[in-house]
């Protein structure tokens, strides 16, 4: 009877062993890419900003989905709180400890603001570049302060490049 409630003991814990590895399986930049394109491209037709735009940003920003932030917030692009914000919040370290960034229902709900974002006035010299010139979008961005990090531009472009985003841009 001992043996068996051990078995059983050693079953579960291996079980949840298992499951707690499967878990922390990461998702892959081609995974990212295939589950969120259509969105990207679809948000490209509607609000004018380059598919390959806003599939690297969330990979970089969001590390394909498996950052920690994007994983308690759904927020795929780094996106701060800001002034206006009304919505949820969450708190992280940033260039800053503690920041306050946008925290929402789902992924799709981060790639609308995301969008949305990109329409303020700071922004607007992005839509005078062509949709399918995405290293004059990731110079822009980077130029307009989307992110503080000095390579941003370049960062967009490597990934765009490595993985044939502007195909989708077409």
């Amino acid at each position: 009877m001992n043996f068996s409630k051990n078995a059983i003991l050693l079953a579960g814990i291996l079980l949840t062993a298992f499951g707690s590895l499967r878990a922390q399986v990461r998702q892959t930049r081609e995974e990212y890419i295939d589950r969120y394109k259509s969105i990207a491209v679809a948000h490209m037709e509607r609000y004018g900003i380059p598919a390959s735009i806003t599939m690297a940003q969330g990979i970089l920003e969001s590390d394909c989905g498996n950052s920690l932030l994007s994983m308690k917030s759904n927020n795929h692009f780094g996106i701060k709180c800001h002034r206006a914000w009304q919505g949820q919040r969450i708190y992280a370290d940033d260039d800053l400890k503690g920041e306050c960034f946008r925290k929402y229902r789902s992924v799709g709900d981060s790639y609308e603001d995301h969008s949305n974002f990109l329409k303020q006035p700071r922004y607007q010299v992005l839509y005078t570049y062509p949709i399918t010139d995405y290293q004059a979008w990731a110079r822009g961005l980077q130029k307009c302060g989307y992110a503080t990090n000095k390579g941003y531009a370049n960062m967009l472009i490597k990934v765009i490049e490595q993985y044939e985003l502007y195909e989708l841009d077409r």
